[in-house]
């Protein structure tokens, strides 16, 4: 009887924000659209660099520190990250894991934001403000896919596990966690209202 063992599994972390503290969901997003309309220096970087929409990567390097609604939702994210850290098997040498970079990201219809990974980082997420209907879902690339150069195109009906690429579709309120190493990117965002998301990354210190 042949046995087939899955091998390197990749993991992704799906959970509602709240199982681990509360936030204000109101706040938190009238907090990054009045961000948004603010940050002067965030809106000249995302013109220069084609960045449609806006995002706070660039501009803003200390959001916890500078409004309070931000450090609250850093101290849930650590639980939930402690979590995956977990499930993840790692083994930290007595060290931490530490919120080293968290930043807004608003897209407007049209808005995409292409495949990237986030060096010099461990774990990486995003946890969701406003996800209007029709908006992008995250997509995710299996890690050896330039390695695979001449296999077949997986079946439309092959299992997700097998796949290329998974879309999964947040809803708001959710927070995702992967390693950071995995590529992803925001496809369009076909709806006509603005998709809004707060990303980060931990590093091991």
């Amino acid at each position: 009887m042949a046995e087939i063992a899955a091998l390197f599994v990749t993991r992704l972390y799906r959970a509602r924000l709240a199982e681990q503290g509360k936030i204000d969901a109101r706040e938190l997003n009238a907090s990054c659209l009045a961000i948004a309309d603010d940050d002067e220096a965030g809106q000249i970087w995302c013109e220069e660099n084609g960045y449609p929409g806006y995002t706070s990567y660039a501009s803003l390097t200390d959001l916890p520190w500078r409004f309070p609604i931000f450090a609250d939702l850093v101290k849930v994210l650590d639980k939930h990250v402690d979590l995956f850290c977990r499930e993840l098997g790692f083994d930290l040498d007595g060290r931490t894991l530490t919120c080293d970079s968290l930043w807004i990201n608003i897209l407007p219809e049209g808005g995409t934001h292409a495949s990237h990974i986030h060096p010099h980082s461990v774990i990486s997420g995003t946890t969701y403000v406003a996800m209007p209907k029709g908006t992008s879902a995250l997509k995710l690339e299996d890690p050896r896919l330039p390695m695979m150069m001449n296999a077949p195109v997986r079946r439309k009906d092959a299992p997700q596990e097998l796949q290329p690429f998974v879309y999964v579709r947040p809803e708001v309120g959710d927070v995702l966690l992967w390693e950071s190493w995995l590529r992803h990117e925001v496809p369009m965002n076909m709806a006509e209202d603005e998709r809004i998301s707060v990303s980060f990354n931990y590093n091991w210190k």
